[in-house]
């Protein structure tokens, strides 16, 4: 079996890619590294450079390959960054899913594993259930649901099989520390990393479930072979939630730093999410979650080894009112 793994230089994607070689798939990585490294690609994969924009390139690839699944993990996932690069979101986020949905149909591929958001819930929404009708309420959510409805409507008129899956706040080994608008984990280890204070945005009392990679990544890999999963949706994550206060006690616990929080004026975002997994039980065999204490010291072990990585500064701000503080 073939598989495209797009965003494999990334961190969900890096680990996806890797589970596909562990299982015998011939895996072609595709990544434009603008927020990936090379070195997270796995051994045993065929790494090509480009991205999902880049339709003459796709095209070639996929006459070249011929490729029995596609995961389409690529995406710039700033939700709360979203709001002021719409144009670069939806380009990235959007129109470079249907150029793959595009060719996944004229090259007859089996199934399109598609990495969603629990970003298209918007708020008061808790717990959030797969029946719940999305309300997003930034652009990164709404072009994930967007991708979403353009895969159903790609089975219904072509027969295209996808799985749609809704990761929330994953963390772990190969997440970009480096970028200051996304993954508060990354971006708290980072910031210890360089004896800076831990930034939170209003109280600190937002809500969320912090997700470790391996509890995640073995899952969407190997969901292809589960064919009563085709055609549904899941959430994928942790089910216990914490504060973002919670959050910051325990990373500097784990990196052995004493807690040094600034508080910072609080930003438009939903202050409380969390998902119901009771539908993904009923689909596949879930292992025991790794408690994020555990899950936050292996990150904090790798970070350590492999320090602050240099990240290109995202300068295409579009709307720079009412940009948060610090940003």
């Amino acid at each position: 079996m073939k598989a495209l793994v797009t965003g494999s230089a990334g961190f969900i994607g890096s680990h996806v890619a890797r589970c596909l070689v562990e299982d015998g798939f011939e895996v072609v990585a595709l990544d434009d590294l603008s927020g990936g490294y090379l070195d997270n690609v796995p051994a045993g994969a065929k790494w090509i450079q480009g991205s999902v924009t880049d339709y003459p390139h796709l095209e070639k690839i996929f006459r070249e390959e011929q490729f029995d699944y596609v995961y389409h993990l690529a995406a710039y996932a700033a939700e709360g960054l979203s709001h002021f690069i719409r144009r670069y979101n939806y380009t990235n986020n959007l129109i470079g899913s249907v150029n793959l949905i595009n060719l996944s149909v004229l090259h007859n591929v089996k199934c399109f594993v598609f990495t969603s958001s629990i970003a298209v819930y918007g708020r008061n929404q808790v717990p959030m259930t797969e029946d719940m009708t999305p309300l997003s309420e930034d652009p990164y959510g709404i072009s994930k649901y967007a991708v979403e409805l353009d895969l159903k409507s790609a089975h219904h008129q072509f027969g295209l099989n996808y799985i749609i899956f809704r990761p929330h706040n994953v963390y772990g080994e190969h997440q970009n520390i480096g970028d200051k608008y996304r993954n508060v984990i990354g971006i708290f280890m980072s910031q210890i990393l360089r004896g800076e204070p831990l930034t939170i945005f209003g109280d600190g009392e937002q809500v969320r479930a912090f997700s470790y990679i391996d509890d995640v990544a073995p899952i969407i890999a190997r969901s292809v072979w589960n064919r009563k999963a085709y055609g549904e949706i899941f959430n994928i994550g942790a089910d216990q939630p914490y504060t973002i206060n919670e959050l910051a006690r325990l990373v500097s616990q784990v990196m052995g730093v004493e807690l040094n929080v600034k508080y910072l004026k609080p930003r438009n975002e939903v202050v409380t999410a969390y998902a119901s997994h009771e539908k993904l039980r009923k689909y596949f065999e879930i292992p025991h979650p790794v408690p994020l204490e555990i899950g936050l010291a292996r990150m904090a072990e790798w970070v350590e080894r492999v320090g602050v990585r240099r990240t290109k500064e995202f300068t295409n701000i579009e709307i720079p009112q009412g940009l948060p503080e610090g940003w």
